[in-house]
């Protein structure tokens, strides 16, 4: 049977860290994750995160001792590494800064349709919070929190 597509979606996304006990527990506090597994590697652990949305890619922390943010030039400046679907971004904005996560501005573009803030982990690592009337509808997983 031929199939019709090489890929189906996005696995996975791995993020690094140098100090995988304090990254769990800073993504499942502030960012929602829970993890599912942690376990080694070649010579290194790795924590398994999910969110709540049934369908949503896993987030690998890949304990390193290479200290290494990540983060992409976009026409010179800083561009987040990925970005974290908000279903009320201005309670997530909030809760973050009170939480005295540094968040940067929050931005709306167009009419009101797409809103995004960036935030760092605690390695560094630059991310987006974002929010849109486009964003895809998903059910939670069972028992998640």
């Amino acid at each position: 049977m031929t199939q019709p597509f090489s890929f189906l979606r996005i696995g996975y996304v791995y993020v690094p860290t140098c100090r995988i006990e304090e990254s769990i527990t800073w993504y499942t506090e502030h960012l929602d994750f829970k993890l599912m597994d942690k376990f080694e590697d070649r010579g290194s652990q790795i924590g398994v995160l999910h969110h709540p949305h049934l369908n949503s890619i896993a987030l690998l922390l890949i304990e390193t001792r290479d200290r290494q943010t990540l983060e992409i030039s976009r026409n010179g400046k800083p561009f987040p590494i990925m970005a974290l679907n908000c279903a009320d971004i201005e309670y997530t904005y909030n809760k973050l800064k009170c939480a005295g996560i540094e968040v940067e501005e929050l931005c709306t573009l167009g009419d009101g349709e797409a809103k995004y803030f960036y935030f760092r982990d605690p390695e560094g690592n630059l991310l987006e919070a974002a929010w849109s009337k486009w964003d895809s509808q998903d059910e939670i997983k069972e028992n998640f929190k």
